[in-house]
């Protein structure tokens, strides 16, 4: 053994001592004043030069499950991955326990939609809270598809409305609005600095995540959006960006009442985005230390949660210059999904968006995706962008 490394390690069992970096012959990266990460390898690729012990996990538990022969026998076969995902990686809380009692005030006026505050009841003390914008000019009896559109961290539905000084967002929920969708902007509740991370932490040895309390209340927004006079209820989409794009994982995964879902600067290999000490987008370097989730390498990493929304349609919207990943990992990963909906006969329900962008919302071949799989025309020319 590396002198070096005996000095250091000594007390530490041999297994661990086995994955060490300099047992490895490796570094960990170091931050450098740019912000990000120093590495050998500018591609990052060394991660997929062979399937980890994880993924090879995944392969017996989950996909060696599925049964692709009917839309039918498919949907049989997720569901106890998706009771094991919301009981055992989510944490399932009761349902909501209060009548919705919708209450509502105007929030703006538009050209071609009317925004409105609305707070939803869930349980005692806690509630459901967000934006919606209706379409002007809608007929008598028409109803609606609904595109839901989850803002990041530390972000507001009047950041997905616009304007906004936060340039992410690109105005997209009133901008789809301005199409003709009925749109509603939610409020989730990882903003506050670490306020919400406590209570993530408070939440973890209970089996419980700050997801078990958002799934709940998007069950009570779907609940009411079904029950909207201009709403069509099969016709409810998701988009979701960075924050808002791993709430875009989990919750349609879980809840069937969203018709399609649409990840935007966020899809990763996620149990590599999260643990390694290698790549310079993993949290391991980054204040969000709220991130770890239990068992999820073993279990549902982002290929499977998207094989969960199928046979449901699942978009991927990603920047080039975007910071949390490479496109190595991202196409690694995505990869699976586009293998499966190939397999299930619906390779057209998949698609992954690249543009020349970062962190942003970029709205181009997602708008047209909602439009087509929520059977919603799109604009004339030059009537919205």
């Amino acid at each position: 053994m590396n002198v070096t490394v005996g000095v250091v390690m000594r007390g530490v069992p041999p297994w661990l001592v086995a994955f060490s970096p300099a047992r490895q012959g490796t570094t960990c990266p170091r931050r450098n004043s740019g912000g990000s990460a120093k590495r050998g390898n500018p591609r990052g690729s060394a991660p997929m030069s062979r399937p980890g012990r994880s993924a090879r996990t995944r392969d017996e538990v989950f996909w060696r499950t599925l049964d692709t022969s009917s839309p039918e026998a498919y949907r049989a076969s997720t569901r106890p991955h998706r009771e094991r995902m919301w009981r055992e990686l989510i944490g399932e809380l009761p349902p909501p326990s209060l009548p919705p009692n919708p209450r509502s005030r105007l929030y703006r006026e538009a050209e071609r939609w009317v925004g409105h505050e609305v707070t939803l009841d869930v349980w005692p003390g806690l509630f459901a809270y967000g934006i919606l914008l209706v379409p002007r000019g809608m007929s008598e009896g028409e109803r609606r598809p609904v595109v839901v559109c989850q803002h990041g961290l530390e972000g507001r539905p009047q950041d997905s409305v616009g304007p906004s000084d936060e340039p992410a967002y690109q105005s997209f929920a009133a901008r789809l609005a301005e199409r003709g969708f009925v749109v509603f902007a939610p409020q989730n509740p990882y903003i506050g600095g670490d306020a919400f991370r406590w209570l993530q932490r408070h939440a973890n040895p209970l089996g419980l995540t700050m997801f078990a309390v958002i799934v709940r209340q998007h069950e009570r927004i779907l609940e009411w959006l079904a029950s909207l006079p201009y709403v069509d209820p099969s016709r409810i989409g998701f988009y979701g960006i960075s924050y808002g794009g791993v709430t875009a994982m989990r919750v349609p995964a879980l809840l069937e009442g969203y018709a399609l879902s649409i990840c935007s600067a966020n899809f990763n290999d996620w149990a590599l985005k999260v643990a390694s000490n290698e790549e310079p987008f993993s949290y391991v370097f980054t204040h969000e230390w709220e991130m770890p989730e239990w068992n999820l390498g073993h279990t549902y990493n982002y290929a499977e949660m998207a094989a969960l929304i199928a046979p449901r349609p699942f978009m991927v919207e990603r920047g080039h210059s975007d910071g949390v990943g490479v496109a190595e990992v991202v196409d690694y990963e995505y990869a699976k999904v586009r293998r499966l909906c190939a397999a299930l006969g619906i390779p057209e329900r998949t698609e992954i968006e690249y543009f020349d962008g970062a962190h942003v919302i970029h709205g181009v071949g997602t708008f047209a995706f909602l439009h087509r799989h929520l059977q919603w025309p799109g604009p004339v020319r030059g009537e919205v962008d």
